[in-house]
Parts: C-alpha cells; structure tokens; sequence
C-alpha cells in the first residue's frame, strides 16, 4: 500500500478536527489541572520511507497560551485519508506550563478505521523534568476550519510540601 506524505498529513489533520479524546479520571489525591491556548505546527516528510507504504515525517511546535514553548517530534504513518489508517508519534515540548519550567513528552496515536476516527495524546510517564517532574495527563487538540491549531491539556502535577 503506497501512499503520499501528503495524504497521511490530510488524515492526521481529520483525526485532529474531529476528536475528543477523553480525559482521565481526576485523582482524588492531586486536582486536575487545564490549560489552552494554540499552537504553530510545522510538518516536514522525510524521504526515507520504507518500500512497505510506512511514511515519516518531523514536526516541530511552537505552543502560546498556558504553554509557552517548543516541541520536536517524529510520526510515522500508514494508510488513507479516506477510509483507513494510522499514524503514531513522540514529540518532546520544552518551555512553561503555567509558569512551571521544565518538559515532557507526548505520545499520540491516531486511528482512521473506515472513516471512523480515534486520536489519544498523552504524557509519556515518568518524562516530566524541572519543575513538570511527575507531570501526566491527556491533551486534545482542534484545527479550525481557517486551519489555526489550539489545544485543551489536561494534568496532575505532584502537589509540593
């Protein structure tokens, strides 16, 4: 199955628009915490694609709002934009989440089965540093039809003493 970056780039953003991944139950020990705000995404095809149909692809983030900072990340993708696919990726943000500095990473995996999308994003456990250590939680994100990017992330951090 062969299909071009820009094809899978198109699925990504369907799943994107059309989700809401849902949220964690909150802790009864530690309050779920929200922040919004936007986000610039930057989506550059790699040309090492494997003969199997596999496409990668590096996106680079630049977050405003509740997070204020940077992210790189690897996808990589298979599939239809049309009917089925997948794509999964790892980026690692950099910067300010509510004025705590440190950073994480977020692993997303998105799934077009016949039309029908799933998209979860998610902190990678145990990958919170500086002042996010301990950080974990799910992140949603929302492209408007003008194609602007802004997300709802929604986590814990370990309460200090």
């Amino acid at each position: 199955m062969k299909t071009s970056c820009s094809v899978l780039a198109v699925a990504i953003l369907l799943l994107a628009t059309t989700l809401q991944a849902q949220s964690p139950a909150p802790s009864k020990e530690v309050p779920m915490l929200h922040a919004t705000g936007s986000f610039d995404v930057k989506i550059t095809p790699q040309d090492d694609r494997l003969s199997d149909g596999i496409s990668r692809m590096l996106s680079e983030k630049q977050y405003h709002g509740d997070l204020e900072g940077t992210s790189r990340g690897q996808l990589l993708a298979t599939g239809s934009a049309k009917s089925s696919g997948v794509y999964v990726a790892i980026e690692t943000f950099t910067g300010t989440l509510q004025g705590k500095t440190g950073g994480f990473a977020l692993h997303h995996t998105g799934i077009m089965t016949k039309g029908a999308p799933s998209l979860s994003i998610s902190v990678v456990p145990d990958s919170g540093t500086g002042q996010l250590a301990g950080i974990s939680g799910r992140m949603t994100i929302n492209i408007a039809p003008d194609g602007k990017h802004s997300y709802a992330f929604e986590y814990t951090l370990p309460q200090s003493d």
